[in-house]
Parts: structure tokens; sequence; C-alpha cells
């Protein structure tokens, strides 16, 4: 089984580059150091499996507490680079995540996924985690 590993230095975020990328491609080379910094400087962790020497897959998440959710999990991103998709990749760092949130006592695990046609087998994968649509997200461009 493959292992989950916390990226904790600047070696292990590097090996997550393309995989992040893969998701967030507006994420230059030149911005992603400086942007991956910033985002687990804000109480966030990256988890990734390793493959062929870099992040075959990648999770962000961040944890808080607050009135409607209680303690909890948020999935920012979860990626698996082109190459290394249908070996399940993305489902163990969801077991990972989900039994990291046990072990920690929080109350649920949230994440919002793009609609498209291009979703749909990640959307598949969070029905078949039990994930529930729970609600729509609106958001208000400044």
């Amino acid at each position: 089984m493959s292992q989950v590993k916390r990226a904790l230095t600047s070696e292990d975020i590097s090996k997550c580059r393309r995989a992040i990328q893969a998701l967030r491609p507006l994420l230059t080379d030149e911005l992603y150091h400086e942007a991956v910094s910033k985002t687990l400087a804000d109480n966030r962790q990256l988890i990734y499996i390793e493959g062929n020497g870099e992040a075959a897959g990648i999770a962000v998440f961040e944890t808080g507490y607050n009135l409607f959710r209680g303690k909890y999990i948020y999935i920012d991103d979860l990626s698996t680079l082109p190459e290394y998709r249908g070996n399940g990749y993305a489902g163990i760092l969801l077991d990972w995540i989900f039994e990291y949130a046990k072990q920690q006592g929080f109350d649920q695990v949230d994440l919002d996924s793009g609609v498209s046609e291009t979703r749909t087998d990640a959307h598949r994968l969070y029905l078949n985690k039990r994930f529930q649509v729970a609600s729509l997200h609106f958001v208000a461009k400044l």
C-alpha cells in the first residue's frame, strides 16, 4: 500500500509541484514556492503519495473551528497527476485524512468541487467516500 507522507521540507514541497499544478495550472513555477509557503503558514497541511521521486497525488487541507461546522477539516486541494490516475491515490489520501480527523477529534471533513463533465470521476469518488452534497457555494469576486 502506498505510504502517505507529510510535506515538511522545501524538498518535499518541490516534489509536490507538478501534482499541485495539475489542479492549479495558473500557479506558475515562479509563484509556486511562495504561494505554497503562504498556504501552509495559514493553518494548512500538505500530504502526498510519492511515485518515481515526485508526488503522484497530493492533498492540502486546513483545520479549524467555527459555529456552523464545529471542529472541522476542509480539503482545499486534492490532485493526482494524470499518469497516476486510476491507482486509488486520491482515495488513499482521503482515507488518511478521515483517520487523522477521527484521531484528532474533528466533527467533519468538508470539500468543495467544481462542476463540469471533467469532474465526474472525482465526484464519484467523493460520493463513494460518503461525502454528501450539502450546500451551494457562492462567491463574489472583488
